[in-house]
């Protein structure tokens, strides 16, 4: 089952991002790609909160999520956005959210990033995204062509109580799209996404942000995919662009075989505490 990866370095603005992800589904629906697959904040990075809120609306009145789903239906493939920010359903903060749109071009999926990234880095990087972001409050699954997937953004994949959950549902596929920072990115980044594809027996499908962007930041870039048994069979360093991998899902019965943790789990007790 054949993928596309997206590896962005967005700008400001969305329409360029957009502009440059329209192509991009085009070229992916041409080369026999099922679906499509772009990193966090693909349609808008600006870390100018005030200039970036201008372009930020509800969902149902963010025309790039319209274009791009018209795009969808028009190619026949399927779309991760990646996440996009929108105005939360409070009306008052922010979700990034993640949207999956189907090939008839149709949301058939949301998820709003749960672990929020509030941070300060030795490097004096310092980031609040709870200052304008609500976390989501839910894992969600959706049935796509390459199986079941769970649904994760960048953060969320430091804490391995979210993939469980994921795990125990049977996931086939685990999307995290990112904008991961260069130091955090070079120290963990592989070694997170391996741990998270070993331990459910899954493919991880991580498109990432790249470069230095208008607004200033760096991103790590380095999208990947990784099989089920933790060898990555993408990896797109740090050039932005447009990738295609051969998915082999039969790879996935293959390694639960080998290794049966889904029927070896067991129910864990709140731990003794001995003082």
């Amino acid at each position: 089952m054949r993928i596309a990866v997206h590896q962005m370095t967005s700008r400001v603005l969305p329409a360029t991002n957009v502009a440059d992800m329209i192509g991009a589904i085009e070229a992916a629906a041409a080369g026999g790609a099922v679906m499509y697959f772009a990193p966090e904040m693909s349609i808008m990075v600006n870390r100018k909160r005030e200039e970036a809120r201008l372009h930020i609306s509800s969902e149902a009145q963010t025309e790039s999520i319209e274009r791009i789903a018209q795009v969808a239906s028009r190619n026949k493939i399927w779309v991760h956005l990646g996440s996009v920010p929108v105005v939360h359903d409070d009306g008052q903060q922010l979700a990034n959210r993640s949207i999956i749109i189907s090939a008839d071009g149709k949301i058939v999926a949301r998820y709003d990033k749960i672990h929020l990234f509030d941070v300060d880095l030795k490097t004096g990087e310092s980031w609040r995204e709870s200052s304008s972001y609500v976390g989501g409050k839910s894992p969600v699954i959706v049935h796509t062509p390459l199986g079941k997937m769970g649904l994760a953004v960048c953060y969320d994949m430091r804490f391995p109580d979210l993939f469980s959950t994921y795990v125990k549902a049977g996931v086939d596929i685990i999307t995290l799209p990112s904008a991961f920072t260069v130091p955090t990115g070079t120290a963990h980044w592989h070694t997170l996404l391996r741990a998270r594809a070993i331990e459910s027996e899954c493919f991880v499908i991580a498109a990432a942000q790249c470069g230095l962007h208008e607004d200033g930041r760096e991103t790590y870039g380095h999208s990947l995919v990784v099989d089920p048994w933790g060898a990555v069979i993408l990896d797109m360093e740090s050039t932005s662009g447009l990738a295609f991998v051969d998915l082999n899902l039969d790879k996935i019965a293959d390694v639960r075989q080998q290794i049966p943790v889904h029927q070896n789990r067991r129910a864990i007790a709140e731990p003794r505490i001995y003082e």
